[in-house]
């Protein structure tokens, strides 16, 4: 027997939900109006109308190079309260704990969070040569760490561009963010070597340094892992050698969970996987 409700829905928010999650079908989260129109069946004009409420309010952004919408970074605040019952620990932890044990430096899993990445899970507190021990719920500046180099290189151009405008905004970042040279070549060196540094860049922590690569699902990536060292123990160059391939197994590791974790929830509940946590995240 379906469910009597009190009150009749509000239509324009449903359709306004509606274009979200049609947005968020299309790859990088950009449709143009007329795509849009058809696929949620309304007409051109109301589609308009609550693209621009929507813009507004700052979950939508018009690009102004090709006329097309986009998701904005706000649409995250959505899912802030939704717990996936802690897939960073439940998930990362035992990939990290192996990790450990062959590189012995520490690690950490950082995911996105505004301008910064959040730690999430770490291996500081458990590593003999930790030089932090209390790192989780810590922040990393994005495009000056390994971590936030890693997972910003491997964005699709909507989510950089969006994360492009909170950097511009962050004093210590805005600089990097505002040379599209130095964009373009932290995005085109990180790709071509497979993985992302830090050679001591941070200012803050100039004796750090680290090597890391994102952790994908479904060709996104939804977070990053390093591998944290002293730069006066070992050079970039023989971290690299030693260590890139264990790091590489941890986030494969990690990601084959992720497939597994979602076909288990769909399953046992009978509906699409649930989402995994993006809020954003020392190297």
């Amino acid at each position: 027997m379906p469910l009597k409700h009190d009150y009749a829905q509000v239509r324009s928010l449903t359709r306004g939900l509606a274009l979200l999650r049609v947005l968020n079908l299309h790859e990088g989260g950009c449709a143009s109006l007329a795509d849009l129109a058809a696929q949620t069946g309304l007409h051109r004009t109301t589609v308009r109308r609550l693209l621009e409420t929507l813009i507004g309010e700052g979950y939508v952004r018009r690009s102004p190079s090709d006329d097309r919408y986009a998701l904005a970074l706000k649409v995250r605040s959505l899912s802030e309260g939704f717990s996936d019952e802690d897939w960073a620990s439940s998930i990362a932890g035992p990939a990290l704990a192996t990790l450990l044990q062959q590189v012995r430096w520490p690690s950490d899993l950082c995911t996105p969070d505004g301008a910064s990445m959040l730690i999430r899970e770490s291996t500081h507190r458990l590593s003999a040569l930790s030089f932090h021990r209390a790192m989780v719920g810590q922040h990393l500046p994005m495009l000056v760490t390994a971590a936030g180099r890693a997972y910003f290189a491997h964005c699709d151009e909507g989510e950089r561009e969006a994360l492009l405008i909170l950097l511009r905004q962050d004093p210590p970042q805005a600089p990097y963010a505002g040379n599209a040279r130095y964009i373009d070549e932290l995005i085109h060196m990180t790709r071509a070597r497979g993985y992302s540094s830090n050679e001591g860049d941070w200012a803050e922590q100039s004796k750090v340094g680290a090597i890391a690569v994102p952790v994908l699902r479904q060709g996104r990536p939804v977070a990053a892992i390093n591998v944290i060292y002293l730069t006066r123990a070992i050079s970039h160059a023989e971290a690299a050698q030693r260590y890139l391939s264990a790091l590489r197994q941890a986030a494969a590791q990690i990601e084959a969970r992720l497939v597994q974790s979602a076909g288990e929830v769909n399953a046992g509940a009978g509906c699409a996987p649930a989402p995994v946590d993006q809020s954003a995240g020392n190297g």
